[in-house]
């Protein structure tokens, strides 16, 4: 009796493009290391020898300007390999499906020339201030920084998931990972030299979370913009630089960014966002949640898990809804009492004010 197998894979266009060229570029780069295509000794780390025309080696790279790109979609390792590929294959597919593949491959460039641009200017500083000549020849790749912009684009999307591992042991919500990302990067490279690896993960990290933050646009979900069109950014309290971090370091990190985008709003780098600004980006965050996304792990069929979705979507309302109250409230208080107060109606009896909102998830439906 035959005995057939239907895996459906289905890989979307642009990750499946970035796969394939991972696996080829990382053949050729392992092939020129051990002489099988021409290669040049390297005089900083030993006797393997560099591949200039792939990897980036800051010192090359006049000469070979492409590697700012191909650099990130080359490993040097199996293990890495395996991680690389991983995060492209189930992180690519998820994001591509929710942003479409034109935006997805935005984030990828992003993501991918920026934080390398910003590599060698650290090995060249670096040199400059320690003396050591041997900086720039150490190459620079890997795909860090694409780990990193995917973490912060689920931080984005999902930050309230719950992802479970070894059946359940430890748990973990999505908007965690990046500060974890960034701990286990900066701990390695402190105490095991793999310093570039920490430097292209906080890079990596900022970038992204700078394009999705100001400059990338996002679909109108909630209906709050003129028209129905997309916004630019993404102004929500939720997705503010320091609410990566636990809540205990959140007020220096955010006094620290907040003087960092005064001085970038001072240089007409970023457009000061407005209450409004804020106000719509908390309801598209809300929005996010309750239109849900693609499965990781399906075509974007239902899963059976409608509970688990619906959960996280209360979660980022409610999340939302306090956001919003806190900011009104706030903006009740410091209004001079000569000037009326018009932010919300005078509750009747029997109601509560808006201000004091109190939110209650649904209940899971039993079927």
């Amino acid at each position: 009796m035959a005995v057939r197998f239907n895996i459906n894979i289905n890989i979307p266009p642009v990750t499946r493009f970035i796969l394939i060229l991972v696996l080829v570029l990382s053949f050729l780069h392992t092939l020129g290391r051990y002489r099988k295509l021409p290669g040049i000794e390297n005089p900083g780390s030993g006797p393997t020898p560099l591949v200039p025309y792939l990897a980036l080696v800051p010192v090359f790279v006049v000469y070979y300007p492409w590697t700012l790109l191909t650099t990130t979609f080359v490993e040097r390792s199996i293990f890495s390999l395996l991680i690389n590929g991983a995060t492209i294959l189930f992180g690519g597919r998820y994001l591509e499906r929710a942003w479409g593949s034109k935006e997805f491959l935005k984030v990828v460039l992003v993501a991918a020339i920026v934080p390398n641009i910003i590599a060698v200017l650290t090995s060249i500083i670096w040199e400059f201030i320690s003396g050591n000549p041997k900086r720039p020849w150490t190459p620079v790749s890997g795909g860090v920084t694409l780990q990193a912009a995917f973490l912060v684009a689920f931080k984005q999307l999902v930050p309230e998931h719950t992802v479970a591992i070894f059946k359940g042991l430890v748990k973990m919500r999505v908007k965690h990972f990046p500060a974890v990302f960034l701990l286990i990067n900066t701990l390695s490279g402190l105490l095991l030299g793999t310093d570039t690896a920490a430097i292209l993960a906080w890079v990596g990290l900022i970038t992204a979370w700078t394009y999705l933050r100001f400059y990338k646009r996002q679909p109108d979900l909630s209906g709050t913009t003129t028209g129905g069109q997309s916004s630019k950014g993404d102004a929500s309290e939720t997705f503010a630089f320091a609410a990566f971090f636990p809540d205990k370091v959140q007020p220096p990190i955010a006094f620290v960014c907040d003087q960092i985008y005064i001085l970038l709003i001072n240089m007409r780098i970023c457009t000061p966002f407005s209450n409004e600004d804020i106000e719509s980006g908390n309801q598209q965050a809300a929005a996010r949640g309750e239109a849900g996304l693609p499965s990781l792990l399906n075509s974007g069929g239902r899963t059976g898990r409608g509970t688990g979705k619906r959960e996280e979507a209360e979660r980022r309302r409610a999340l939302a809804l306090q956001a919003l109250d806190q900011r009104l409230s706030a903006a009740s208080a410091n209004r001079p009492s000569t000037q009326p107060v018009s932010i919300a109606p005078t509750p009747m009896q029997g109601h509560e004010p808006f201000g004091k909102t109190e939110y209650v998830p649904d209940e899971p439906v039993e079927t």
